[in-house]
């Protein structure tokens, strides 16, 4: 009797033990639920402060394009970087940029050139000229002190982009690159073909190298449907100057002078500067200085309890001045 006592007391002392693992290992599983719940919660409004900013940027523009008669330079308000405010359970960040005030990549695709240029049914005359001037413009943005680019990287760099951008598959130049270079290596590829949805993609040309990427990629840009080149010479800031050099060139010390001018009224008083008109812009090449913007690019973060979140959006300004969203990415900038 006292044999089975015993057994029935180990029993029940198995089964208190069962039910207190047990309900220790829900409690745990509840408290992970509940974080994971929170943390979503938190990250969802996250995610919709970035769209708040995004729509209040939408409708600035708006608002900067129609109270300056589409005269953008870099003095006005929006222009401010790392923009905060502060809201309930944390805060926003943002940063406003022209997205002409930089090298646009796109541009170098066959058929590129100034706007507002005419071409030949055969694509010859000054639309050639245009892509010619172009091209050698970006071999001396590569060029620029401080870049640090080793000669044949340049070379290779100019010809493989252009093949990149193109949609046939005959190589340009003497260090052009199709698909077969980019099946060969170790993580094969295709080339684009196609215009850049995002500068980042620049990383996979053939040529590029990343002990000096991180100094080329603030110069340069890549507007996803836009192939006229439109350089807004109202939002250059000093660090910008080596693309202003490579497109008239002139020293880099010559385009920050240039620039000391901002903001300029109309392009005309720019073609007056003296360093400028010294180059005898043709009425195409002209084309390529404006002082208004069409494409603009929202950095946005934005921080609620313990979730962050990142974004970029990129803006277009009809013709009918009109603002729209045309391409959004997340986790970091475009």
């Amino acid at each position: 009797m006292q044999k089975q006592r015993g057994v029935a007391l180990i029993v029940v002392l198995l089964v208190v033990a069962l039910v207190s693992i047990s309900a220790t290992d829900m409690g745990s599983r509840l408290q992970l639920q509940v974080k994971r719940s929170m943390s979503l919660k938190d990250n969802n409004q996250a995610y919709w402060l970035a769209i708040g900013a995004e729509q209040f940027a939408q409708k600035t523009i708006a608002q900067l394009i129609k109270q300056n008669n589409s005269t953008i330079d870099i003095t006005q308000p929006w222009a401010q970087e790392n923009i905060q405010f502060p809201v309930e359970g944390g805060f926003i960040e943002a940063t406003l940029e022209d997205m002409q005030s930089c090298f646009n990549l796109n541009t170098l695709k066959s058929g590129g050139s100034a706007a507002g240029s005419t071409a030949s049914a055969t694509g010859s005359g000054s639309s050639n000229a245009n892509q010619e001037h172009l091209e050698e413009s970006f071999k001396r943005l590569l060029m620029t002190d401080g870049l640090d680019i080793p000669t044949f990287n340049r070379d290779t760099l100019k010809d493989a982009l252009i093949d990149w951008l193109d949609e046939d598959s005959m190589l340009n130049g003497n260090y052009g690159a199709e698909d077969a270079d980019y099946e060969s290596l170790e993580h094969p590829y295709l080339a684009a073909n196609t215009k850049m949805a995002s500068k980042s993609e620049l990383r996979l040309v053939k040529g590029v190298e990343l002990s000096w990427l991180s100094k080329l990629m603030p110069l340069v840009c890549a507007i996803p449907d836009k192939q006229d080149f439109e350089l807004n010479v109202n939002t250059l800031t000093p660090e910008k100057a080596p693309v202003l050099a490579a497109l008239l060139g002139v020293s880099k010390s010559n385009a920050e002078s240039i620039i000391g001018g901002i903001p300029f009224d109309t392009p005309q008083q720019f073609f007056s500067e003296p360093n400028v008109s010294a180059v005898n812009l043709n009425t195409d090449l002209q084309n390529m200085f404006v002082v208004k913007t069409r494409y603009f690019i929202l950095h946005v973060k934005t921080t609620y309890n313990s979730a962050t979140f990142k974004m970029s959006s990129v803006f277009k300004v009809a013709s009918d001045d009109t603002v729209h969203v045309i391409r959004r990415e997340f986790g970091g900038k475009l």
